[in-house]
């Protein structure tokens, strides 16, 4: 329910190779008629073979043993390709199912009194970085235990994602015992303005995109396209709405309504959550409530918004309320994201994979 991955190939030349000028040989023997090259599917010439005469001559063993490293590097890229995928398939089904966060880098260069910040940027998921529950949730666990993290800016640039996420991640923000404050960059709307609801104060430019409170689920009908294009779905379910969401048919009526009282039901979820964060009455964000963003200078109006201002004025005014005059400021991240992890281990495996691979060509081909 949301709101809103080279090829080098071994140039040989100018596309021709030179064609031997063959005379007469000892005994009168008369050179045979010199073979065309092939053509390469790469816009290159192939390798031109040596000029067959009647008396044998041994082709240079260097020229073959070049067409064999090439071919063996092409099959390696290919073998390399394949390798990528199936890796990358396995890790991701073995490790994106559960993610552990190691102590953040940053807690070893913190010494003074300081403000941390945190980015929110993009879909609001469950993919593990600041922008889900899962690794807000380790940054915020780990500033809440450091004692030179007086206060939190949440930097938010993100127009929603999933209901759930920005729910789950709008109550660690509200759990949070030191000042949060959010400064909202060009968009700040739907999920993301659930979790920024939850801060202490909230700074916005005059251009930003705030609010969008309201849910959405979509439903799309394909039947008739399938119609027209003669495909005919069978689907066999144990009850008969367990399709309604496979966009093979209509909805029913009844259908329709159930999935109106979900979105009404998450609906209210997310006007008491504003409600509760901004201070205001339920009644008055229902009013708000009408899915469209507002600029910041509406924003303020309404009571979405506290202040226009900037991300340093953001700094100070977690500064403010976490009683200090004056602090550092730390971007609070992992190390490394979990998607560089991930290419370092598909880099580990494809490392030993394409050894074996080209030991195997080598031994097959003979190369010394």
């Amino acid at each position: 329910m949301t709101d809103q991955n080279q090829w080098q190939s071994t140039a040989w030349g100018t596309g021709q190779a030179p064609t031997p000028q063959a005379g007469p040989l000892p005994g009168g023997a008369q050179p045979q008629p010199q073979p065309q090259p092939a053509a390469s599917p790469y816009g290159y010439a192939a390798p031109q073979p040596q000029p067959a005469y009647a008396a044998p001559v041994a082709a240079p063993p260097a020229k073959r043993r070049g067409w064999i490293v090439a071919l063996v590097a092409v099959i390696a890229f290919f073998v390399l390709g394949l390798v990528s995928i199936g890796s990358c398939t396995a890790v991701m089904s073995s490790s994106m199912g559960a993610f552990s966060y190691e102590t953040p880098s940053w807690t070893e260069t913190v010494t003074g009194d300081t403000v941390g910040i945190i980015n929110i940027d993009g879909t609001i998921q469950y993919d593990g970085t600041t922008s889900s529950p899962e690794g807000l949730k380790a940054q915020l666990d780990a500033a809440e235990a450091n004692p030179h993290i007086k206060a939190v800016v949440l930097r938010v640039n993100s127009g929603g994602g999933v209901a759930t996420a920005g729910e789950e991640m709008s109550r660690y923000v509200s759990d949070f015992s030191k000042p949060v404050v959010v400064s909202c960059a060009s968009m700040d709307a739907s999920a993301a303005y659930m979790i920024s609801s939850r801060a202490d104060y909230i700074f916005a430019a005059e251009t930003s995109a705030v609010g969008s409170i309201g849910v959405i689920m979509q439903v799309t009908d394909l039947s008739g396209l399938y119609e027209k294009l003669g495909i005919s779905v069978d689907n066999i379910t144990s009850a008969d709405s367990k399709d309604s969401s496979y966009g093979n048919r209509p909805l029913t009526e009844e259908e329709r309504a159930y999935y109106q009282a979900q979105v009404d039901q998450i609906n209210t979820v997310f006007i008491e959550t504003v409600a509760e964060g901004r201070g205001m009455s339920e009644d008055e964000v229902r009013a708000l409530a009408t899915g469209l963003t507002f600029t910041g200078i509406d924003g303020v109006e309404n009571g979405l918004v506290d202040e226009i201002g900037t991300l340093e004025m953001a700094v100070d005014k977690a500064c403010e309320l976490a009683g200090v005059s004056h602090a550092d400021t730390v971007y609070l991240q992992s190390s490394s994201s979990d998607l560089s992890r991930l290419l370092d281990i598909m880099g580990e495996q494809n490392d030993d994979e394409t050894t074996r691979a080209l030991k195997e060509l080598e031994d097959r081909v003979g190369l010394e």
